[in-house]
């Protein structure tokens, strides 16, 4: 039962920050406590592919505090955070052998954190008046609760 809740909860994060949640269950995978042996998912347990991904993810950070960066409701970055949200999510899913429950619960998780991220960093960065404190407020969630997601793994 915890699994399903990490799976739709790796989507939440996902929806705040894609590539953090895509590095996570990486980790997780290289470390073995994502069991990915012989799935389609099993790439992401290669030795390069946490690395790249971390590097993806703080990328990601930085360039979400610039001024320019676009809306995450836009198709292609939304389409990002559902797409990664599932695939994490089914990472998760793997472990109880349920890869589609699990991706459908990462998606689910992707679409509200999307959603309710860009609605609660709005209000955080009206409250602040400028953005940049909200940004950093989002990015430790997201950084926090993915740490935590993989620390919970059985």
């Amino acid at each position: 039962m915890i699994l399903y809740l990490l799976a739709f909860l790796i989507g939440v994060v996902a929806g705040l920050r894609t590539m953090t949640a895509a590095a996570a269950v990486s980790w997780a995978a290289w470390t073995g406590a994502l069991p990915l042996a012989g799935t389609p998912l099993a790439f992401l347990g290669a030795t390069v592919t946490p690395w790249i991904l971390t590097v993806m993810a703080l990328g990601e950070l930085v360039v979400d505090q610039l001024p320019k960066t676009s809306n995450r409701k836009i198709p292609i970055q939304f389409g990002a955070r559902l797409l990664i949200g599932g695939v994490a999510g089914a990472a998760i899913g793997a472990a109880m052998d349920n890869m589609l429950t699990g991706a459908g619960l990462g998606l689910m998780g992707a679409l509200i954190g999307t959603y309710c991220g860009a609605e609660a960093r709005a209000r955080l960065a009206a409250a602040f008046g400028r953005d940049r404190p909200a940004a950093l407020i989002e990015d430790a969630v997201a950084v926090t609760g993915a740490v935590l997601i993989v620390a919970a793994l059985p």
